[in-house]
């Protein structure tokens, strides 16, 4: 090996060493510790993402909690959007240290799990 090959070989392992590792979701959860499960590793200009979701569905008036990477234009942002005639507002917050976006401590509960997984279910 020459010595080009191999402070290239060593620039790229030090590049992928350094990006930001982040906690994430498969899909949106009631509870945000059923987060903490799926550390990742980010792209190296994606920073963590923190997002939590308000809504209503007849009655029942629901929060959900969203963890990953994310591109920096998604940070800092609040809106609302509708899905299935289910109107919900949102709100992003993004840090930039390993695994920041553990969020709150807060107890997981069968009913939380279960209404969560109804309210999937009605929305896809």
């Amino acid at each position: 090996m020459n010595t080009s090959t191999i402070f290239l070989s060593l620039m790229l392992l030090m590049q992928s060493g350094n990006s930001l590792k982040c906690y994430t979701c498969l899909f949106p959860t009631i509870s945000p510790l059923e987060c903490l499960k799926f550390p990742v590793s980010c792209p190296p200009s994606e920073r963590c993402l923190t997002s939590t979701a308000t809504g209503r569905k007849g009655d029942f008036q629901f929060v959900l909690h969203e963890r990953s990477c994310a591109i920096s234009s998604l940070c800092d942002t609040s809106g609302q959007r509708s899905t299935l005639g289910i109107n919900v507002t949102f709100h992003n917050t993004c840090c930039d240290t390993d695994l920041c976006n553990a969020g709150t401590a807060e107890k997981s509960t069968l009913g939380s799990i279960l209404i969560s997984s109804l309210l999937l279910l009605t929305l896809f």
